[in-house]
């Protein structure tokens, strides 16, 4: 007789970006001490489940959500229902308002085709002219800082609906972060290193999307919608004895925290050097028990700290870098890799520059050679940024 065999085939969830997988926190811990101005939030995270692997040196992507009692003084100004329904894409998939403006949509940045759309739907004549084609410069003035509830309150009276006043508004983006830690020397988690950002602009204090969530709104067990983002442009050597240098101040630490733990566990011959910086020794100095641990232990060979406000005069990681110049010539003549990451618009230049004055001082070399080598390290991938 024969057997009947009946099979069940049960669908793998495959997440990835467009499905990001409910990561739970295992925990959420402010690294500064009390007196920092700062607050720099440590998080760990389950992956247990999402099928997601990850190099050191990769982003997180995490979907963030508005603050509630942002979305409720923006629904309050235009007295509109939190319950109505409204669409959120183009495939007539609707949610209640409330529920779109917190999960679904961004509200804390203002573009210019918002602003230029919106134009339409007001007999004000001042936002008219702000989008005029003349107008750029004083259009991109007003967008810094603002988001849109400020537009709501400066450009009224509106003649729109909820519903046709989303159409407006652009999908939330993801918010991107420099992984901190190894899957190697952590299965099944990933860390994140985040800042909190809080500021005043034109009279109201603002906060990050994501940041302050994190910060204020997500605790241990709740769960985090997620994604790995591979970054090929920045990683570790692939040869274990090539020397690296890394420099990462604030929150730059955390794709090297990700290296250095990475190299805790292929235990190469390459040597390793740290430059990290802050504002105070005594509360700002992120994951300091680690990074001394992972000195005495010989995974990190040298360890060379700026902080800028324990000095009559700021000291940053580029003066720490000259101090040593000598050194890091040999090390980079040598074969080492050079790594920054942090903020783009100021420290990573000033490193940049650093690093060409050292070429030049060290390697007796006019300033032109200088660069040219620098260069040089850049497109043979010896030169690895990531910053923003």
């Amino acid at each position: 007789m024969q057997n009947n065999i009946v099979e069940t085939n049960k669908t793998e969830v495959i997440y990835s970006r467009k499905n990001p997988f409910p990561a739970t926190v295992l925990k959420n811990i402010n690294l500064n001490l009390e007196g920092s101005n700062r607050e720099t939030r440590h998080l760990e995270l389950s992956l247990k489940g999402s099928g997601f692997t990850y190099n050191p040196g990769d982003t997180l992507g995490i979907v963030p959500e508005n603050e509630i009692q942002l979305v409720e003084e923006l629904i309050s100004e235009m007295k509109w229902d939190g319950e109505a329904l409204v669409p959120i894409n183009k495939l007539g998939e609707q949610l209640p308002l409330k529920e779109a403006l917190t999960t679904y949509f961004e509200i804390t940045l203002l573009t210019k085709k918002i602003l230029q759309t919106a134009s339409n739907l007001t007999d004000n004549e001042e936002i008219k002219n702000l989008v005029a084609p003349e107008n750029a410069a004083q259009l991109k003035e007003y967008m810094y800082g603002r988001d849109v509830l400020d537009m709501l309150r400066d450009f009224g009276p509106w003649n729109t609906t909820a519903e046709e006043f989303v159409t407006l508004l652009r999908k939330m983006p993801p918010r991107l972060y420099s992984i901190s830690s190894s899957l190697a020397a952590n299965p099944d988690e990933v860390h994140l290193t985040i800042s909190a950002v809080r500021y005043n602009s034109n009279g109201r204090d603002r906060s990050g999307v994501c940041s302050v969530q994190c910060a204020e709104r997500i605790a241990v067990n709740d769960t985090l919608p997620i994604f790995i983002q591979t970054n090929k442009h920045f990683h570790l050597p692939e040869s274990e004895d090539v020397n690296i240098i890394m420099v990462g101040p604030g929150t730059g630490i955390a794709p090297f925290r990700a290296f250095i733990q990475e190299l805790s566990i292929r235990k190469g011959s390459g040597k390793s050097w740290l430059f990290f910086g802050a504002q105070h020794s005594s509360t700002d100095y992120l994951y300091q028990e680690e990074l001394e641990k992972f000195q005495q232990d010989n995974v990190l060979t040298h360890l060379t700290t700026a902080f800028s406000r324990d000095t009559e005069e700021k000291v940053y990681v580029q003066h720490r870098m000259l101090e040593n110049s000598k050194e890091l010539y040999e090390w980079i003549q040598g074969g080492a890799h050079f790594y920054v990451c942090g903020d783009k618009e100021y420290m990573a230049k000033d490193v940049n520059e650093a690093l060409i004055t050292i070429v030049e001082k060290e390697g007796n070399l006019d300033r032109e050679a200088a660069e040219a080598y620098v260069t040089e390290m850049q497109k043979s991938k010896r030169y690895q940024k990531d910053v923003y």
